[in-house]
C-alpha cells in the first residue's frame, strides 16, 4: 500500500523585523517549513537602530529629567565642598556610556529573538533578499573568500516585512558626524552642544525632547503651525508650551532648504533665508520604504506613489501568495501593527481564522515628555462630521496623584458615540500614557459604552481615575 505524506507549506519571510518576526514565529508554532532571510539581524532596524535604542535614549532623559524636577517635591540634592559648606551638584550625563548600554541592550535583544526562532524551527539566512517571482526569494551572501554566493529559498507563501530607512534630503546629506539621521545618533560622544533638529513630527519631537532633557541646547525647525501637526491639536499645544518653557527654541511656520556642515559645526539654511549654526543637525523628515530593487513589481505586487505595498486588512498584497507586514506597507507604521500583520498574514494564509486588521483601534504613543498616546477617532475627525461624537476633556491638574507627583500638564480626552455612548476614541496627554491608553483601547476594542467604563473601580489614588471620571461626566440618560 503506497501511502501519501502532505507537503509541508514553505513560507518565506524577507526581513526579520517586528513584522516578519511575528509572521516567522506564528508559521513555525503552526507547522509550517519557514526561511527568514534578514541582512543585518533579527529584530531588523526597529530593534537596532530604532525603537529599541530610541526608548532607551529617552527613558535615560526621563531619569535625567524626574532629577531636577525632584526639588519641586522637596528632595534637594547637595554636595559637601571642601570648606564643608553645601553645594548642589551638577547632573551629568556620559552620553558614551549611556550609548554603549543602548546598543548592548539593542544587540541582546535581537539575540534572544534569534533564539526563540530558532528553538521554534525556523530556518535564518543571513544575507539580501529578493523575489523571484512569486515562488520564491533569491538571497545573496557575502562571503569574504569566494565573493558573492546566491541561494533560493522556494515557498508557497512569501511574507515581505522589509521596513523603512530614513529619508535623505539632497541638500542636507548626512555625514555621520555633524549631520546625522536617527540612526546615527548613537555614534556621539557626548551630548551636542546644541542640536538642530528639522522635522517637527514624531521622531523630530522625541529627540528634541529627549536631548533638551539630557542637556543639550536645541532648536525645532517645523514647517507647519505646530509641533507633530499630525496629532491632536490639544495635545500638541501642550507638548509646545513644554518644549518652550524647557528652552527649546521653535521656529514654527520655517522650513530648511539646506543643511551644511561649517568646521566643527552645522549650518542651516531656511527657505528665507534666516540661518541657524549649532553643532549638529538630526535630519528626521519621514522615512522611505526598502522596496526598491528586491523584485517586487516584476512580480507583479502593487506598489502607491510612495513605494510602500498596498495590502488589504489581511496583510495580502495583489498577488495571492504575497502577503507584507510594517513600514514598507501603506499601514501605519507601528512596530505593534507590524507584529499584527505579521501574524494576520501567516495565520490567512495557512487557512486559520483571522480577524481583519482594523487600524483605526490601534493605540499609538509618541515618546516625549509628557507622553501622548491615541486611539479610535480623532477630535478633527468628529468635528468634520465623519463620526458623530460628544467630546469631554479633563485636565491633568485636577487629579490628587497628578498632584502628588507634581505633575502640571496634561489631561485626559474621551469620544463618546452620540446617543450610545459607545467610546469610538481618545487621547491621554500624561507622563507614561503609553500605559494609561490600554483601558481606552480595549474599551474601543470591546466598543464597551461610557458607563462600562465608569463602572469599573480605578485605585484611588491614581492617574487612570480620570479616566474613570471623564467618562462619568458623559454619562448617557436612558
Amino acid at each position: 500500500m503506497a501511502y501519501e505524506f502532505e507537503r509541508k507549506q514553505r513560507i518565506a519571510v524577507l526581513g526579520g523585523g517586528p513584522g516578519g518576526y511575528e509572521a516567522a514565529l506564528a508559521g513555525a508554532q503552526q507547522g509550517a517549513d519557514v526561511t527568514l532571510v534578514e541582512r543585518v539581524g533579527v529584530g531588523g532596524s526597529a530593534v537596532l537602530t530604532d525603537v529599541v535604542p530610541s526608548k532607551s535614549l529617552i527613558a535615560t532623559a526621563e531619569a535625567s529629567n524626574s532629577i531636577g524636577e525632584a526639588t519641586d517635591l522637596g528632595v534637594q540634592f547637595f554636595m559637601r565642598t571642601d570648606s564643608g559648606k553645601p553645594a548642589r551638584p551638577e547632573v551629568a550625563i556620559n552620553l558614551t556610556a549611556v550609548n554603549k548600554r543602548l546598543l548592548a541592550m539593542a544587540r541582546q535583544q535581537s539575540e534572544d529573538m534569534k533564539a526563540t526562532l530558532m528553538r521554534a524551527g525556523v530556518r535564518l539566512v543571513q544575507g539580501h533578499g529578493r523575489l523571484d517571482g512569486t515562488s520564491g526569494v533569491i538571497v545573496s551572501t557575502a562571503d569574504g573568500e569566494s565573493g558573492t554566493d546566491f541561494d533560493r529559498v522556494d515557498a508557497d507563501t512569501i511574507v515581505v516585512s522589509v521596513g523603512a530607512s530614513p529619508r535623505i534630503l539632497p541638500s542636507a546629506l548626512p555625514d555621520g558626524e555633524r549631520i546625522l539621521t536617527w540612526t546615527q545618533l548613537y555614534n556621539l560622544r557626548a551630548v551636542p552642544e546644541h542640536l538642530i533638529v528639522v522635522g517637527s513630527g514624531v521622531t523630530g519631537a522625541e529627540f528634541a525632547s529627549a536631548y533638551r532633557a539630557l542637556g543639550a541646547k536645541v532648536t525645532l525647525i517645523s514647517s507647519r503651525d505646530q509641533v507633530l501637526p499630525g496629532e491632536d491639536a490639544d495635545a500638541a499645544h501642550v507638548i509646545e508650551n513644554v518644549f518652550k518653557r524647557n528652552g527649546m527654541v521653535v521656529l514654527s511656520k520655517s522650513r530648511a532648504s539646506s543643511v551644511e556642515r561649517v568646521g566643527d559645526g552645522v549650518v542651516a539654511t531656511l527657505s528665507d533665508g534666516r540661518t541657524v549654526e549649532g553643532s549638529h543637525c538630526l535630519i528626521a523628515v519621514g522615512s522611505v520604504p526598502n522596496t526598491a530593487g528586491i523584485g517586487l513589481a516584476e512580480a507583479g505586487v502593487q506598489l502607491n506613489e510612495s513605494g510602500h505595498i498596498r495590502v488589504n486588512r489581511v496583510a495580502r498584497t495583489s498577488m495571492p501568495n504575497v502577503y507584507a507586514a510594517g513600514d514598507c506597507t501603506t499601514e501605519l507604521p507601528l512596530a505593534s501593527v507590524a507584529s499584527m500583520m505579521g501574524r494576520t498574514a501567516v495565520f490567512h494564509a495557512m487557512g486559520d481564522a483571522v480577524n481583519p486588521i482594523e487600524i483605526r483601534n490601534v493605540a499609538a504613543n509618541i515618546f516625549t515628555q509628557p507622553e501622548i498616546a491615541t486611539v479610535g477617532w480623532s477630535q478633527k475627525q468628529i468635528e468634520e462630521g465623519l463620526m458623530q461624537g460628544d467630546i469631554y476633556k479633563l485636565p491633568l491638574a485636577s487629579n490628587p496623584r497628578a498632584k502628588m507627583m507634581g505633575i502640571k500638564d496634561g489631561f485626559v480626552k474621551l469620544f463618546a458615540r452620540t446617543g450610545s455612548g459607545t467610546v469610538i476614541g481618545g487621547v491621554i496627554v500624561a507622563p507614561k500614557a503609553s500605559e494609561l491608553i490600554f483601558p481606552l483601547a480595549l474599551a474601543v476594542e470591546h466598543r464597551l459604552t461610557v458607563d462600562d467604563v465608569a463602572q469599573a473601580f480605578p485605585v484611588y489614588p491614581s492617574l487612570t481615575g480620570s479616566i474613570t471620571d471623564a467618562a462619568r461626566a458623559m454619562h448617557v440618560v436612558l
